[in-house]
C-alpha cells in the first residue's frame, strides 16, 4: 500500500498522551518511520491528526429496518465521520441478538458492507420478552461481550437479578439505559416549562435516577460489571460519582447531543428534536458537561438513530424518537474544545481510548484503529446533501458548524 506523508500536523494520541505539531507517515492506517516512498503529501498545517473513534452506542437499522438505513450506508457515514469501531443495541427488528450465530454473521456483514468493525450488545432476555433470560454463553462464544435490555421493560425485577448473576458468572457486562417504565409511561419529552405549554406527555428526570438507583443495589449484590449508557439527567451523574466511590464496577456514558442541545429544541413541536431520553434542561446539560470533564462520566457517544423522512411526519408524541448523528459528531466535539471543556487530547480520549476501555477492548483497538484527520476550522453546513448518514433527521438542518473529518486513514 502507499505511503502518505501529512506535514506539521497536530498528532492528538490519547495512548502515548501525545500532542505535538509533527510531521507523520501513515501506511495502511498506520504510523510508520519516514519513508522514501511517500506516493501522497498531505499540508497538515492546522489540522489535528487523531486515532479513528470508538462509538459505544448507534443503531444502524439493519436488519429490518432498511428503509432508514443499511449497515452500507451507516457503515459509509461511520467511517467518512472518522468511526471505525460501533457498539449498536440489541433492538433491531426483527431481534436477532439473542442468537449467538446470527451475531456472527451480522459483524461480517458490517465490514464487508459498511467496512466497519460491529460490536453487537447482546440480548438480555430472550427476544427482549423481558420475562426468560437470553442463552448468555451461546452470545459470548458469538463475540459478544456485553448484552442489554435496551429499552424493553422486564417482568419484574427478579427476572433482572436473574440475568444479573448469569452475566456476572460468564464476566459479561451488563449495558443499562436506565429508564424506570412505570414512571416513564409513553412521556416522549422532558418535564418541563415547555413540554407543559405544549401539552406534551412527559418522562421526567426522575425516571431515570430510580432506575439508576435500584440497578445499582442489584450490581452490588450480584458483583456484575454494568455500564450506564445515555444519562441524560444531571441527577445521575451524581448517582454514579457515589457507586464508584464505593468502588462498584460501574462505567457510563452520554449521547453528545445532550452535552450541547436542550429541551427548548422541541418549541413548536419540532419532531427532530424527538429522541429518547429527551433533551433536558440547561442545567442538565451543564452538570453532564461537568461530569463527562471529571471523569465521572467515561466516554462520549453518537446515540446515531437514522430515520427516514416520513418517520418524523407525524404528531409529535407519535413520532419515531432519534436523532442522526455520525455526521455532527465531530464538529459538536471541535465545539466543547472552543468553549473550552476540554483541551483537544482530553476531547479525543473521551471518544477513542476511554470508550475503549469501558468495553474491555484496548489492544484490539489500538490494533485495528486508524487515524482521522480533522479540520477543526473548516466551516459546513448540516444540510441532506452534506450528511452521508441515509437518516437526514436532525434538529441541526441549515446549521453552519465548524470541524470536520476530512481524511480518515484505515487499512
Amino acid at each position: 500500500m502507499s505511503i502518505v506523508k501529512i506535514e506539521n500536523v497536530r498528532v492528538l494520541d490519547p495512548i502515548n498522551k501525545t500532542d505535538r505539531v509533527q510531521t507523520v507517515y501513515l501506511k495502511d492506517g498506520k504510523l510508520v518511520e519516514s519513508s522514501n516512498d511517500v506516493v501522497e503529501s498531505i499540508d497538515g498545517q492546522g489540522k489535528w491528526l487523531m486515532p479513528t473513534m470508538v462509538d459505544l452506542c448507534a443503531c444502524l437499522r439493519e436488519p429490518g429496518q432498511q428503509q432508514h438505513g443499511t449497515l452500507k450506508s451507516e457503515g459509509k457515514a461511520a467511517r467518512e465521520n472518522g468511526i471505525l469501531h460501533v457498539f449498536t443495541p440489541p433492538d433491531s427488528q426483527p431481534i436477532v441478538q439473542d442468537n449467538g450465530a446470527l451475531i456472527h454473521g451480522l459483524v461480517e456483514k458490517a465490514m464487508l458492507d459498511g467496512g466497519i468493525h460491529l460490536q453487537v450488545i447482546g440480548a438480555q432476555t430472550q427476544g427482549l420478552n423481558g420475562k426468560q433470560p437470553a442463552n448468555m454463553a451461546g452470545l459470548k462464544k458469538g463475540g459478544c461481550t456485553a448484552v442489554s435490555n435496551a429499552y424493553a421493560t422486564f417482568e419484574n425485577d427478579d427476572v433482572v437479578l436473574r440475568t444479573l448473576e448469569y452475566a456476572a458468572g460468564l464476566d459479561m457486562t451488563v449495558v443499562f439505559y436506565p429508564e424506570e417504565h412505570q414512571i416513564a409511561k409513553d412521556g416522549c419529552v422532558h418535564e418541563g416549562f415547555v413540554a407543559s405549554r405544549q401539552g406534551l406527555p412527559m418522562i421526567p428526570a426522575l425516571a431515570e435516577t430510580i432506575a439508576i438507583a435500584k440497578y445499582l443495589l442489584m450490581i452490588e449484590a450480584t458483583g456484575v460489571k454494568a455500564h450506564f449508557g445515555l444519562l441524560s439527567s444531571g441527577a445521575s451523574v451524581d448517582l454514579i460519582k457515589i457507586a464508584k466511590q464505593k468502588g462498584l464496577p460501574v462505567t457510563a456514558d452520554v449521547a453528545m447531543h445532550q452535552l450541547h442541545l436542550t429541551d427548548q429544541l422541541i418549541d413548536g413541536f419540532n419532531s427532530l428534536a424527538h429522541v429518547r431520553p429527551p433533551l433536558r434542561a440547561e442545567q442538565d446539560k451543564e452538570l453532564l458537561r461537568k461530569g463527562v470533564k471529571e471523569g465521572i462520566i467515561d466516554a462520549i457517544c453518537t446515540h446515531h438513530e437514522p430515520l427516514s423522512g416520513s418517520a418524523k411526519l407525524a404528531p409529535f408524541a407519535e413520532t419515531l424518537p432519534g436523532i442522526s448523528a455520525f455526521d455532527t459528531y465531530v464538529s459538536f466535539g471541535v465545539q466543547l474544545v472552543r468553549e473550552g471543556l476540554f483541551e483537544p487530547l482530553e476531547w479525543v480520549e473521551k471518544v477513542t481510548s476511554a470508550p475503549a476501555k469501558v468495553a474491555n477492548m484496548t489492544e484490539r483497538w489500538m490494533k485495528e484503529s486508524g487515524w482521522a484527520l480533522v479540520d477543526p476550522d473548516m466551516e459546513w453546513t448540516v444540510s441532506k446533501d452534506s450528511i452521508y448518514s441515509n437518516g437526514k433527521n436532525t434538529p441541526l438542518i441549515n446549521q453552519k458548524m465548524l470541524g470536520k473529518v476530512v481524511a480518515t486513514f484505515i487499512a
